[in-house]
């Protein structure tokens, strides 16, 4: 999951008046008990992560998770199931890393290849030249010995999202200034401790990077920087990836329809995809099952929602969320007719509200929805934009969109890295969290009331200024597809 900037204080209040209220005649309340009690949702994880793996969009394993998707969603007895394509800009896909250390001393280190980045096209050897952190002033007195040279970019310690969200806006001008210097590779010194890599992409547009970039284990980046810095080192990279055109991948499309309004939409969605070094369990496989069991829930309790729920697995999400942008190209027509997207992707950790994205008149609509949960009412509920998920398209095509919120304990320090595996989950949050998403989506599903309305272009831009997305946009090299039209609302007024 490509990640965003989150609150980091949510207030929380009592339990509502409505938790009290609420029957077991309330079809929230059996869906909350059934999602608390011995569901499939983690026997369908394990076996999403272990059965079929990390799966990268574009790769067998992929095509075998949306597979399995499809039938698990034919077995929950939904009332259809589709796929559907959509385009995204170049393959990429991790082949073999070689690093070494040949000068003053020989020895191997633990690298992966960052996504998006380029081969070496062969063996290449160079002296190792530390640029600090990798800002401008460090490249500024580096000078011209980068030229030619493997560039050594230290980090600090991730511990938190803010730290997270400044390692992925950084990426785009660390390339810009390893192009500009001329360097053969780039080695970035991983953000985790104790050896521990993972793999974020780079390369947030549609064309690949020019520059090799691997990711090395912390510690003996560090230990490189200590020879660098009382002798000349040198360093053997072999980078071979796998680097393609556009093709077109695959979204899992699912839907019961409606009894009364048919024709309007109410999308519950998490994506299917995953990075490749462990098995994509916190991110995001433990919430594509969480999708699957919300429409067996339905089911299994004979629910007939008033308007038609959609259950969508996206694609290639963490490449930058061209799964759901495909949805809304392929949709746009209908888009007026979505009433809402609820989008679960922060791994199992515990729901404590929903993001809002700047849009305050949707609080009340969850506080009401969630009423049976103590702790969920106005004020859970942040209004910080969200880009870096698949609700992104749908908040630029104005359609009101959801984020969980979640507690970010059982999913930080795995993100997107060896160690992200189906014994990460919080089996108990998961559950109260698919009771969560089922209880919102009925009510949403349900209400006599229309949710808000879609938003204009006009509105959408004012938001972006509002909640400080334009930023994030240029740094995600987003901005420009938004103000073309190529994503979200065509230009205009």
């Amino acid at each position: 999951m490509l990640r965003f900037r989150p609150v980091l204080v949510l207030l929380l209040v009592a339990a509502t008046a409505g938790a009290a209220l609420a029957g077991p005649s309330d079809p929230r309340v059996a869906l909350k008990q059934r999602a608390e009690g011995e569901t499939p949702l983690i026997a369908d994880t394990f076996e999403l992560c272990d059965r079929v793996g990390g799966r990268i969009t574009g790769s067998p394993a992929m095509d075998r998770a949306v597979r399995w998707g499809v039938e698990k969603l034919k077995a929950a007895g939904v009332d259809s199931v589709i796929t559907e394509s959509f385009a995204v800009p170049f393959l990429w896909l991790p082949g073999t890393v070689e690093v070494a250390a040949t000068a003053p001393e020989s020895f191997s280190l633990r690298a992966v290849a960052a996504p998006g980045t380029a081969s070496t096209g062969s063996p290449i050897e160079a002296k190792v030249v530390d640029v600090g952190l990798g800002r401008a002033e460090d490249w500024a007195k580096a000078g011209t010995a980068t030229s030619g040279a493997i560039a050594l970019v230290h980090t600090k310690e991730m511990k938190t999202f803010d730290e997270l969200f400044d390692e992925y806006m950084r990426a785009g001008p660390l390339l810009k200034a390893a192009a500009q210097a001329q360097v053969r590779a780039l080695l970035i010194q991983s953000t985790r401790p104790r050896g521990l890599l993972y793999q974020h992409p780079m390369v947030f547009g549609r064309t690949p990077g020019t520059v090799p970039v691997v990711l090395v284990a912390r510690e003996q980046a560090n230990r490189l920087a200590w020879l660098a810095d009382r002798t000349e080192v040198r360093v053997r990279m072999d980078v071979v990836n796998r680097i393609g055109p556009s093709f077109d991948a695959e979204n899992v499309v699912a839907e019961i329809r409606g009894k009364e309004k048919p024709e309007e939409v109410v999308v519950l969605g998490a994506h299917l995809d995953s990075w490749a070094l462990g098995t994509g369990a916190e991110d995001n496989g433990v919430n594509s099952a969480l999708v699957i069991d919300v429409a067996r829930a339905f089911k299994e309790l004979g629910l007939e929602p008033r308007r038609t729920v959609r259950f969508v697995l996206f694609g290639g999400e963490e490449q930058g969320m061209w799964g759901s942008a495909g949805y809304v190209e392929r949709h746009k027509a209908e888009l007026d007719r979505h009433a809402a997207v609820v989008i679960f992707d922060i791994g199992s950790g515990r729901t404590r509200g929903f993001y809002v994205s700047g849009r305050p008149e949707l609080r009340p609509v969850l506080a009401k929805a969630l009423s049976i949960y103590p702790g969920l009412g106005p004020s859970a509920h942040a209004l910080e934009g969200v880009d870096g998920t698949d609700n992104f398209d749908f908040l630029l095509s104005g359609v009101p969109n959801f984020v969980a919120d979640q507690e970010p304990g059982p999913y930080l320090p795995d993100y997107h890295a060896e160690s992200d595996v189906p014994d990460r989950v919080n089996v108990k949050e998961a559950r109260r969290n698919a009771g969560i998403a089922a209880a919102l989506v009925w009510s949403l599903a349900n209400s006599p009331a229309s949710i808000p309305k879609r938003q204009t272009r006009a509105q959408v831009d004012a938001l972006l200024v509002k909640t400080k997305l334009v930023e994030q946009m240029v740094g995600l090299d987003q901005w420009e597809d938004w103000k073309a039209g190529r994503r979200g609302f065509p230009p205009g007024p």
